[in-house]
């Protein structure tokens, strides 16, 4: 069949990248003042900034006549259904996001959502993770989503203790060294 006549599908499921993964079933949408205010500013900017610009060059483009072979018109479309997946994601999370602020346990030894967590595992190695919400983890800066699985072995410890984690390799214990959360104001 031409490819001319085959529908794309723009699914509303879509989760607008491979960046962010799905919130686990029953689960709550975690998420920081700063993160909460990040995704916001990003769907303003799509959609004050970004969707108008293209929508104008998409009806410029449109009024040159030929579509089929219009590269400006074609190219503007893909983009705007994919702004237009990502306002649809961005408003979802945004409407059940549960935004905590992990500056309330400022000074606390308890592993809660937001600290960050200084921990050495069973072979000796040091690592410090901050527990984040699933839109906000970056793991390049040594982030971790609260639903992962060593953010689930550490929260609700303390300092001193010892927390089995489950790999695919085996049961490894993590010792927690340290317990940080940002400065309350």
């Amino acid at each position: 069949m031409n490819k001319a006549f085959t529908k794309e599908t723009d699914n509303d499921d879509d989760d607008g990248g491979p960046a962010l993964p799905p919130l686990p079933a029953g689960g709550k949408n975690y998420i920081t003042p700063q993160g909460y205010a990040h995704l916001r500013a990003e769907l303003l900017h799509l959609m004050d900034e970004e969707r108008p610009r293209v929508v104008e060059v998409v009806h410029w483009a449109a009024s040159n006549g030929d579509r089929s072979e219009n590269g400006d018109y074609l190219y503007g479309k893909k983009r705007l259904r994919e702004i237009d997946r990502r306002i649809r994601f961005l408003t979802k999370r945004l409407e059940i996001a549960e935004v905590v602020d992990p500056r309330v346990h400022a000074g606390s030894e308890q592993v809660f959502f937001g600290a960050t967590v200084t921990y050495v595992d069973d072979l000796g190695e040091q690592r410090s993770v901050t527990i984040l919400g699933i839109d906000e983890a970056d793991t390049s800066q040594g982030q971790v989503s609260w639903v992962a699985p060593v953010a689930r072995a550490l929260l609700k410890a303390r300092v001193g203790d010892e927390v089995p984690l489950p790999t695919p390799a085996g049961l490894r214990q993590l010792e927690i060294l340290d317990v940080r959360y940002p400065a309350a104001d």
